[in-house]
């Protein structure tokens, strides 16, 4: 990619849209368009760090509903661009899929199935979709490599979203065998980092522990000004920070924070906060900014330096840290990190998923490129960027 192409980014109000639009600005793009649905992306996360030095650089955000064909169509009849980056998604956790199965089957399908139509019709040669870990089966052997893809059955609580995904990199494989495009697809592992989503029901668990363990630790402190400010932030359940002591703490209760006694007691209280499964699973997690810069490296790539690592009828790359932990190691760290010291109580009755997800990244490896950002690392500063969304929010 040139400095001046055109680049269209998918999905630009979500975590991984944003960092991809980071990474862009960040590696000298100049000519960058992203599309958001909902809600405009805040501009402070569509920014690199050091965006006091990136100069002469166009950004254009376009409200666009993907899952209306026409909508799609005249949008990419209208920018033409060189390049697209496909990251916008329906995505959350466990319960959200569990709840929503309709929703993230059908959004998926058709936001994928509109874009990716759309480029060839408009003659763009070069496209990345993203996808997802969760397209392999839930017994595959690990590290998962490529080649499991379609060899067992899906994971139950999320097969809706995994099918929308595989049908991504089917699209794009079938486009380049019969038109000679050029579109790759690349599955990464569990994502996490900034504009990543808290919502307690519809988010995923590295999230959805910060911001247990934040709170938890707020309670254990007494510091209602905090508990307050993040509910005026992110309201749970339409309770806001306006609601009562009592209110709020039943609210938390729903969502497995608790008190065994009074609210009152201070440190050492007796403080619950209760983690889906049994967390014994294992997952990797990737930050999002590294998905970025993995994501720009990819295209990057020559077709023949492509195609030699990759089969036309199997042709996604995994992306991910190489190295996975067990989500109770996951919740151990993060109560680290935020400073809770109260109890953690596993949740068997609670589904845990599939057992593990290591990705084999050895593709990629060979490909040239490997994460750099360590989890701990990586944890420190989403829990950073977290307080600073509360603060900015509330």
């Amino acid at each position: 990619m040139k400095p001046d192409s055109k680049i269209f980014v998918a999905g630009a109000s979500g975590m991984v849209g944003s960092a991809i639009i980071r990474a862009l600005l960040k590696n000298g793009h100049k000519n960058v368009i992203g599309s958001y649905y909902s809600c405009k992306p805040d501009v402070s996360l569509l920014l690199p760090d050091n965006h006091d030095l990136v100069s002469d650089y166009k950004l254009l955000l376009l409200k666009k509903d993907l899952t209306v064909q026409q909508e799609v169509c005249e949008l990419m009849d209208k920018i033409r661009p060189d390049y697209i980056f496909f990251s916008a998604a329906k995505v959350g956790g466990i319960l959200a899929n569990n709840s929503f199965p309709a929703e993230f089957i059908y959004q998926n399908i058709m936001m994928e199935s509109n874009t990716i139509h759309a480029a060839h019709l408009s003659g763009v040669q070069k496209l990345l979709f993203l996808g997802s870990s969760c397209i392999y089966p839930k017994l595959a052997g690990q590290p998962i490599k490529e080649e499991y893809l379609l060899n067992g059955v899906l994971e139950p609580t999320n097969e809706p979203y995994a099918i929308a995904k595989i049908a991504g990199i089917k699209l794009c494989e079938s486009y380049n065998r019969q038109y000679r495009r050029d579109y790759r697809s690349i599955m990464p592992t569990n994502l996490y980092g900034p504009g990543d989503n808290y919502d307690l029901i519809t988010s995923h668990v590295i999230p959805a522990l910060i911001r247990k363990f934040h709170l938890g630790k707020c309670l254990e402190q007494g510091d209602w000004e905090a508990v307050r400010a993040d509910f005026s932030s992110r309201p749970i359940n339409c309770v806001d920070h306006k609601a009562s002591d009592k209110v709020i703490l039943n609210t938390l209760a729903d969502h497995g924070i608790f008190f065994h006694a009074s609210p009152k007691t201070t440190y050492p209280s007796p403080l619950t906060i209760k983690v889906w499964g049994t967390g014994a699973v294992r997952r990797e997690f990737l930050h999002v900014n590294d998905l970025a810069e993995g994501c720009i490296y990819i295209m990057n790539l020559t077709e023949n330096e492509f195609l030699q690592n990759t089969d036309p009828m199997n042709s996604h790359i995994n992306i991910g840290a190489g190295q996975d932990l067990s989500i109770r190691e996951l919740a151990e760290e993060i109560a680290e990190i935020t400073a809770y010291k109260g109890k953690i109580e596993f949740d068997s009755n609670m589904p845990d998923g599939t057992p593990r997800k290591l990705l084999d990244v050895s593709k990629i490896t060979h490909m040239g490129w490997k994460a750099s950002i360590s989890l701990s690392q990586g944890l420190r500063q989403t829990y950073s960027c977290f307080l600073n969304s509360i603060q900015k929010n509330s």
